[in-house]
């Protein structure tokens, strides 16, 4: 009898745990690089958001206490408010917004990589390809408690998927855990979380699993999925965000913008060149049969589409609801694909291109923002000037300013001076039902609280010495009420517009710091 031969070890599908681990470590250094480099990223609503948790976390600055207050109340907008503010307490408040920015991005990335594994029943480094997506136009918009929320709903979802043969109430007790979270985090977070359970539960109920052709108890499961969000009803009664139900308004024109804010950040030809890259590896694992995908992307790809066509641009005064969607469900897609590995070609193959997409788009970011630290250092420069205590206004010398996506940072820099001045600035966060910080009176009627476009040039103008005919307005009678105005967006070399009411301080680029001269009462 022939002694039997023994067979080589088949290799494994994909990468060692070890080596995962190693690859994700690597890939969150590189994308940790622009935010540890810049302190102040030029996004667009971040300094604002950093601005109020200066305010709750100096409850005793005299100036900042003598212009704001802080009213807590059920508010599906408080991750970044509950987060930093602690983290404040053992590293500056600038620090404080790098480690929160950071946690965002190790959230959301370990989420892809949970949520694969709960798909697939196995760890891989394909979700790894998250890492170049952190960076995304949605990120750019400095939406915090929204990019938090995306990590934390899928990190919700695989945990559904794991629980989802097992003992009901766990996974029913975990889901309202998970929900709760997300609504506190954001309320646009929480649809994301229920976008993936519903399309999830869609598959299971249209695709039963041998044993499970019973119809009454798949549709039961079907329904009672969505009673961990039956809490969201009585939490937005008593929330005052329920005062803004009625700001809802559906554009279609940008639906595409939506799903190029994935991968578009800067340069068209970046983006473009990503795309190519994972195109023709994707033709490639096609063509050698290594690439097959979980029977759970038809599904997610058809009801997230269906939602996003539906979508209103605004919700609950809300704006980009509709535009924020895709980039979350990008996250989900990358979840949904496996790759045979086991071939060292294409262990290798795709090493390099992963560190190369990730090195593109790192290296994309940090020259745009090597570049805007220029305008950042001399905000921070006239931001010196303003005497601390004081009341600035800010407005547009180009009405159509901040459009631009190297203008993001710009937009609501002047509340810097929040930060570093203990200033009252006009366009700080303070709607009601939306955030927590409020702002005592009488200078509550001196600043925005519906999130509109600061005052043009012209507006300030003619209203100088009298109220806007279809007013009020905030800025009415502004050299009254004001000891700074910030011009924002303007051309090198723009002249004063009032010489007898302003007195330029700093000139920038892009902005102008202008004193407000005092006229003595007459006698």
């Amino acid at each position: 009898m022939s002694p039997k031969v023994q067979l080589p070890p088949r290799r494994a599908l994909d990468f060692s745990r070890r080596t995962i681990a190693l690859l994700f470590i690597a890939c969150f250094v590189l994308v940790s690089i622009p935010i540890i480099t810049h302190p102040i990223p030029p996004l667009s609503d971040y300094v604002n958001h950093l601005a109020r948790m200066k305010v709750i976390a100096a409850p005793s600055d005299p100036d900042l206490s003598r212009f704001y207050f802080l009213e807590w109340s059920i508010l599906p907008n408080l991750m970044m408010d509950l987060v930093v503010p602690v983290l404040d307490r053992f590293a500056d408040i600038y620090v404080a917004g790098e480690i929160y920015t950071l946690m965002c991005f190790a959230l959301t990335a370990f989420g892809t990589l949970l949520l694969h594994r709960a798909l697939f029943g196995a760890w891989s480094v394909i979700p790894l390809l998250a890492f170049p997506l952190l960076y995304n136009n949605i990120f750019l918009i400095g939406v915090m408690n929204y990019i938090f929320g995306i990590g934390l709903s899928l990190c919700g979802l695989a945990v559904w998927i794991l629980l989802r043969d097992r003992a009901w109430p766990l996974r029913f007790i975990a889901a309202l855990v998970v929900v709760l979270a997300l609504f506190f985090c954001h309320l646009f977070a929480t649809g994301v979380y229920a976008v993936g359970i519903l399309s999830y539960e869609t598959m299971r109920l249209l695709q039963p699993r041998p044993g499970q052709k019973a119809l009454l108890p798949r549709i039961t499961a079907f329904v009672a999925a969505g009673l961990p969000f039956a809490v969201i009803g009585p939490l937005m009664l008593m929330s005052p965000t329920w005062g803004l139900k009625g700001e809802n308004y559906w554009e279609p024109r940008g639906k595409i913008d939506g799903l190029e804010f994935v991968i578009n950040v800067y340069y068209d030809y970046v983006a473009f060149a990503l795309t190519a890259v994972i195109i023709l590896a994707a033709a490639w694992a096609i063509r050698h049969r290594l690439l097959r995908t979980h029977p759970w992307l038809l599904y997610v790809l058809v009801v997230s589409g269906i939602i996003y066509l539906a979508m209103p641009r605004t919700v609950f005064a809300t704006y980009m609801a509709d535009q924020r969607l895709p980039v979350a469900i990008a996250f989900m897609v990358i979840a949904c694909i496996q790759v045979d590995l086991r071939h060292r070609i294409a262990q290798r193959g795709f090493a390099v291109m992963l560190v190369l997409l990730v090195a593109v788009r790192v290296g994309e970011v940090q020259v745009v923002w090597n570049e805007l630290t220029q305008w950042t250092v001399a905000f921070q420069d006239s931001v010196a000037k303003i005497k601390r205590g004081s009341k600035v206004l800010v407005a547009y010398a180009d009405p159509w300013g901040g459009s631009k996506s190297v203008d993001l940072g710009l937009v609501h820099a002047a509340c810097l001076a929040i930060i570093e001045r203990s200033a009252l600035v006009t366009t700080a966060f303070t709607v009601p039902g939306k955030q927590i910080l409020r702002v005592h009176p009488p200078y509550n009627d001196w600043v925005d609280t519906e999130d509109g476009t600061p005052p043009s040039r012209d507006q300030l103008m003619v209203t100088e010495e009298e109220p806007t005919v279809d007013g009020p307005r905030y800025w009415d009678l502004w050299p009254q009420h004001y000891d700074y105005v910030y011009m924002l967006f303007t051309e090198p070399g723009d002249p004063n517009p009032d010489s007898d009411r302003l007195e330029l301080v700093y000139a920038g680029d892009r902005f102008q710091l202008y004193r407000v001269i005092k006229l003595a009462p007459p006698a």
